[in-house]
Formats: C-alpha cells, structure tokens, sequence
C-alpha cells in the first residue's frame, strides 16, 4: 500500500495546511483529504506543485509499505 507522509513533510518546512494548500493552488479539503491518507489519486502536477513548495523530491511525500494486498482502503 502507498502511504502518504505529507504531514512530515508539512511539519518539517513549517507550513500549515491553508498557506500550502494557497500556495499549490489546491483547496483546503482536496489538499486534507490527500494528507490524511483518505484520497484515491494524485496527479502529477499536484505532486509537481508540492515537491516544488516543499522543496523535497515524490519519494519524501509517497512510501511504498507491503500489506495486505487485498485492502483497498
């Protein structure tokens, strides 16, 4: 499964969810959902557009764990 892990990297830029969401142009829900863990997708230029403000690179925000195979939460 792909965990997201954008709150890490939130809480080690210092930036707060309404300053990063204005700043990738991207709605506050839209932007909590994806950091809760809670969204099905990412398009790349969303990823683009946080790799860019947070100065990191896909592999700080996205982490492959091995679990269940067949959990689709």
């Amino acid at each position: 499964m792909i965990v997201i892990n954008l709150d890490v990297m939130m809480a080690k830029r210092k930036i707060g969810l309404a300053e990063l969401a204005e700043r990738i142009d991207l709605t506050q829900s839209n932007l909590s959902i994806l950091k809760n863990g809670r969204g099905k997708a990412i398009r790349f230029a969303t990823l683009d557009r946080l790799c860019r403000v947070l100065d990191c690179q896909p592999g700080d925000i996205l982490e492959y764990v091995q679990g269940d195979e067949n959990d689709d939460d």
